[in-house]
This record gives structure tokens, sequence and C-alpha cells, in this order.
């Protein structure tokens, strides 16, 4: 990244005390801080996302999902609220062309298609989808939930994150009708409940990560006329051998410039950053310490790679830290900032 870009963080929340659900922080990028810019009223805006054109942010609320309009300085003017039939959502993305919104349901075990207007507005249902199925009878891992919803760089494929069966789903999407038919399914260890997925800039491989067993799966991706392909090329732990007990892996996601991947773990309460071979798609560890709060929801690199910070859910806190590229060493640098029940960020570089 260039010295003299300028970026804004939306950090999502939950809403017990206030209704301001998302905070729009201006990023020091220098000091690895964030100044507080602005708040958006929205309740329990349990995740968000940003529009692939970079004109829009997306958010989950108790009354299905809300659009936002990006405006030159960060901030966000509403666009209009949509319905999504069901129970709150815990995740949503746009496909590559942003024609399409998916929102999944860990509750009711749901996917919901809405279509996308031109104006960045959200449309009608175009699809509902309940998952079916009888998982492991132990504690919730016995029905369908739906923890992630992700499609492949191709734009083909909508990949659903089970945690309730322990698969993946992968389902082709018809452009013309909105809906998604079911093609394939990746399979994990019984119990290790995939959470959250992501892919790879050059679309070639996809990570899952498991919230259960604690570990990463590495898929090489290909798409043979129709046919899509997922072969495992590598699991990695999320902790270091030395962990505690009842630990549960929560995010997963790439650096800026797509050189890192970053993941958490509640429970043992730290974050790990793992190097990424571009060619071969395949991790490789460099640090996991504490993150010096309360189940971190969330973590991400700064943009610039230099610092790192962690969303601590139940300690209402952000913490951040330096990241040494050379070494991978990762060191408290600032005191925590004050955050109610924060849940996902999503940094944007203002124009």
């Amino acid at each position: 990244m260039k010295q003299d870009e300028r970026f804004v963080a939306y950090v999502s929340t939950y809403t017990m005390k206030d209704n301001k659900g998302i905070k729009i922080y201006d990023v020091d990028m220098k000091n690895g801080l964030f100044n507080l810019k602005g708040e958006v009223e929205i309740t329990n805006s349990s995740y968000i996302t940003v529009s692939h054109s970079k004109k829009y942010l997306y958010a989950i609320t108790d009354f299905g999902v809300e659009s936002f309009k990006i405006e030159p300085d960060g901030f966000l003017t509403q666009i209009n609220i949509a319905s999504i039939n069901g129970m709150r959502g815990c995740y949503l993305s746009t496909d590559f062309k942003d024609e399409f919104l998916f929102v999944a349901g860990y509750h009711d075990g749901k996917i919901t298609v809405l279509r996308v207007n031109e104006d960045g507005s959200v449309g009608a249902i175009s699809d509902e989808l309940y998952l079916k199925g009888l998982g492991s009878v132990a504690d919730r891992n016995f029905r369908p939930h739906v923890n992630c919803v992700k499609m492949t760089r191709d734009n083909k494929y909508l990949l659903a994150a089970d945690p309730g069966m322990d698969h993946v789903n992968v389902y082709k999407l018809d452009r013309a009708t909105g809906k998604l038919s079911l093609v394939d399914i990746i399979r994990s260890e019984i119990e290790s409940a995939p959470r959250h997925i992501c892919f790879s800039k050059d679309g070639n491989f996809a990570y899952i990560v498991h919230e259960i067993k604690n570990y990463i799966d590495v898929y090489s991706y290909v798409d043979n006329d129709g046919d899509p392909e997922f072969e495992k090329i590598q699991t990695v732990s999320t902790l270091n051998d030395y962990h505690a007990s009842n630990s549960a892996a929560c995010t997963i996601r790439f650096s800026y410039d797509y050189s890192y991947l970053v993941s958490s773990n509640a429970g043992d309460n730290s974050a790990i950053v793992f190097k990424v071979d571009q060619k071969t798609g395949l991790l490789e560890k460099m640090k996991c310490l504490p993150i010096s709060g309360d189940y971190p929801k969330d973590a991400a690199l700064f943009p610039d790679n230099k610092h790192l910070l962690a969303l601590n859910n139940e300690s209402n806190t952000i913490t951040f830290f330096n990241f040494n590229e050379e070494n991978g060493l990762i060191a408290l640098s600032a005191k925590p900032l004050k955050v109610s029940s924060p849940n996902c960020i999503a940094f944007f570089k203002l124009k």
C-alpha cells in the first residue's frame, strides 16, 4: 500500500446498551490505532460486508439486512432495510458482480438469497433454503446451522459452512432466476464444525476454519465444465501445542495484500498469523499469541501488515499489537479500546 493512503474501519457490534451498532473509526496507520469518527444507528449488527464495487456496505440487523452508501469521507448513509423472512442472520456476503446478497442463518439453518439493485439497495428474495439432516448428537451439533456463505471467485458456486452437519455445501447459482442447486458437499471430520470460509486472491484455493477442532483445511479448487472439484492439500492447527481447553476457532481472513492469513481462538483467547504461499496455497505458521481479551470473535492485520487487532466480544475491547513481518513477532502496543460486544471489522480505503 502507498504511504498516503487513508483508511476507515467499520466495526459491527451487538447493541444491548444503545442502538448504535456500527462504529466508524479513522485508522491511524502509523501508530496502529483507531480514532472514533462516527456511529450508525442499527440493532445488533452481527456481521458486515463491503460490496466488491466499494460503493456500499451491508449489515445484519434484527430486522433482516440493511444497506448503506459509503460516502467519500467514509460515513454511511442508509439506503434501505430488507426482510430475510427468518431469524436474525449471522453472516452475509455478495457475489463478485454485486448482483446478489447471501445471508447465513445459524439459528434456523437457512440460506437466504436476495437480489441487489443497481443503486445498492437490497431487493426481493430470490431463494430460501432450509438445510436438512441429522448430525452427531452432541451438544449443539445435532441439526443444521449455517455459519458462512461465500462465493467462489469465478462467481459460479456458493459455499455454505454448516457446523451442525460438519460439512460445507456447494451450490450452483442460476443468475437468471437467483436460485441455488446443490452440486457437491465438502465433508469435514465429525464434530469439527466448519465455521468460516475464504478464498485466495486468484481463487484457486479455499480455506475453511473449523470451530470445535481448531484447525484450517486448505483445498485446491478447479471448475471442470460445471463440475467443481475441491481437493484437500493441507490441515493446520490454529493453536499452539500448549493451549487452553475448550478452545473454539472463531475467524479466518486474509491480510489486505493476501500475503498472510489470520485466525483467532476463543477459550484460548489467542490470535494466529500464517504466511501464505501464493503459488501452492499452503500455510506456514508464524506466531500464535494471547490477545489480552476474552472471546476474540474477529482479528485482522492492518492494511500495512505492521499492526494486528483483535475484537474481543466478551471483554468489550479491541486490542492492538505491533506485527513484525520478518520474524512474526506480535507485541501489545496500546491500551485496549472500549467497544461494547464487537463482532466483525471491515477496513475501507478512502478515495
